[in-house]
């Protein structure tokens, strides 16, 4: 997206990040996404009981980074590395398709544009398959 600014109409281009209103946007689908994870039986087992808003924070970075905001995620824990860091979990492609349920319902409500929100599911999509690890 391009945004003329100014008199001379210099573009500023926004990221993503900005596009869709930021932290808030992505800490209140990350909050979300967390409150539905944590009544699913098999997901929750994945999760660190006793650090769950360290979790929390981490996606939270890892999002906002990714998609153009503060390199926070980088900067604390390095490269992200996500199927690495993800290998200690059974992911199989039933806690994939839960993950996914979740956080696409934490997303919806997040009330993005369909362009944002479709563009933002993709990825998600993407990243859930390649987390699979196993098929049982």
């Amino acid at each position: 997206m391009t945004l003329r600014n100014g008199e001379m109409g210099e573009s500023v281009i926004t990221s993503f990040y900005d596009q869709v209103g930021g932290h808030d946007t992505f800490a209140g689908i990350v909050d979300r996404f967390y409150d539905s994870v944590q009544k699913d039986p098999i997901l929750f087992e994945m999760y660190p009981k006793e650090d769950i808003e360290g979790a929390k924070t981490r996606l939270c970075m890892f999002l906002e980074q990714y998609w153009g905001g503060p390199a926070t995620y980088s900067e604390l824990r390095g490269h992200p590395r996500l199927r690495l860091r993800h290998a200690p979990f059974h992911i199989n492609p039933d806690a994939r398709d839960r993950w996914l349920t979740h956080m696409r319902d934490a997303v919806a409500k997040a009330k993005l544009s369909p362009l944002h929100e479709e563009t933002l599911i993709d990825y998600l999509d993407r990243a859930a398959h390649a987390m699979v690890n196993v098929f049982d």
